[in-house]
């Protein structure tokens, strides 16, 4: 522990490559090691590592298991076949995000759940309140376990070359083995819009492999890249584009969200919330000048100065030079070309409703 922070299994490796530790979500994590915009870059254009250790793992095992997590989860579980995974959402009774996450079916019906840290003892804790007649046999291995995110267009390259000509599953598949002694699950996901691979070990051998990585042409990259990535994809961060008190369908990711489930937590909510109409929307904003830094907490104002909003997230985006941010807007002023203005420190900086994602490749 440093202080109250926890660390990850790839602490001394991150301070032998003299990375600048910030607390996040209770963890003390790389934000970057050298600049965030050349590991921003080392992504969209080669191979980036993320050590993804702090994110949580849990494990449902039981006949029942395929039937219990339909009711919990929102996308449909019955549609995946062994070895393969899914984005969805943990709801609340009111439908509003305790969390999203990525939910994988492995051999022989059990399922490993990867959900975000800062929400790991409240999803765990959810997950048991709503086992307590034991129809599933559910497990918390995260402080077991280490993980390592590979994004960019070189991963597979990475991939083949660390672990001896083997090949990567299947986009949004999974594969389950042993190597060396050791388990491995090794994920074809991720979160930066690039495409790579999610690796989860025993926390013993979490360096070994990230080191290897990095020997095989990956690039240590941080907290701070990671996030510059995700915002150029609109991809949401829980706690800040997502919270208890909205629904997946105000957020824009209503195709996760299977309304034919009848025993969906949640889905009474849903049901009418998509019957009479959303009243706001999470809208992709885009600055028209360059200008200070937009960030999180900013206010988004309509084309007569009305404030309407605030940005849920916001940074500059590396890739194209300008400011950019979601934030939750009224419907009406959620479309796409809508004229906006983004208030930073007294200046107001031009802006419109840009289509998702902000980032496209060539």
């Amino acid at each position: 522990m440093s202080g109250e922070l926890k660390e990850t299994p790839l602490r001394e490796v991150h301070l032998e490559l003299g990375a600048k530790m910030v607390g996040f979500a209770g963890w003390d994590m790389p934000i970057r090691y050298g600049s965030i915009l050349e590991e921003h870059q080392a992504v969209r254009e080669g191979a980036g590592a993320f050590d993804i250790s702090h994110m949580g793992q849990f494990f449902v095992e039981g006949n029942e298991a395929a039937g219990w997590l339909n009711r919990l989860l929102t996308n449909n579980v019955d549609k995946l076949e062994e070895g393969e995974g899914q984005y969805t959402f943990l709801l609340n009774e009111k439908g509003g995000v305790i969390d999203d996450l990525i939910l994988y079916r492995l051999q022989g019906g059990s399922f490993l759940l990867v959900v975000n840290a800062a929400k790991a003892t409240e999803d765990f804790a959810w997950l048991k309140t709503h086992n307590k007649d034991g129809l599933v046999e559910l497990q918390d291995r995260s402080d077991e376990m280490a993980g390592i995110a590979v994004q960019g267009p070189h991963a597979t390259d990475v991939y083949s070359r660390m672990m001896g000509g083997r090949t990567l599953p299947p986009r949004n598949g999974v594969d389950d083995f042993e190597m060396e002694g050791q388990r491995m699950l090794v994920c074809r996901t991720g979160y930066t819009g690039e495409d790579g691979f999610e690796l989860f070990c025993g926390a013993g051998g979490g360096s070994h492999w990230f080191r290897s990585m990095l020997d095989d042409g990956a690039k240590a990259c941080g907290l701070g890249a990671r996030d510059t990535l995700r915002l150029e994809m609109c991809y949401p961060l829980n706690g800040s584009d997502l919270s208890p008190d909205r629904t997946p369908l105000e957020a824009g990711l209503g195709f996760f969200v299977d309304l034919e489930k009848e025993d969906l937590m949640g889905l009474e909510v849903l049901a009418a919330q998509k019957s009479a109409g959303l009243s706001e929307r999470l809208a992709a904003v885009k600055c028209l000048e360059p200008g200070p830094p937009i960030r999180p907490g900013c206010a988004v104002l309509d084309g007569e100065g009305q404030e309407v909003g605030r940005l849920t997230s916001g940074t500059l985006s590396p890739s194209l030079g300008i400011g950019i941010g979601l934030g939750y807007l009224p419907r009406e002023l959620a479309r796409v070309g809508t004229s906006l203005a983004v208030e930073v420190r007294g200046r107001m900086i031009p802006a419109e409703v840009a289509k998702k994602p902000f980032y496209k490749k060539a």
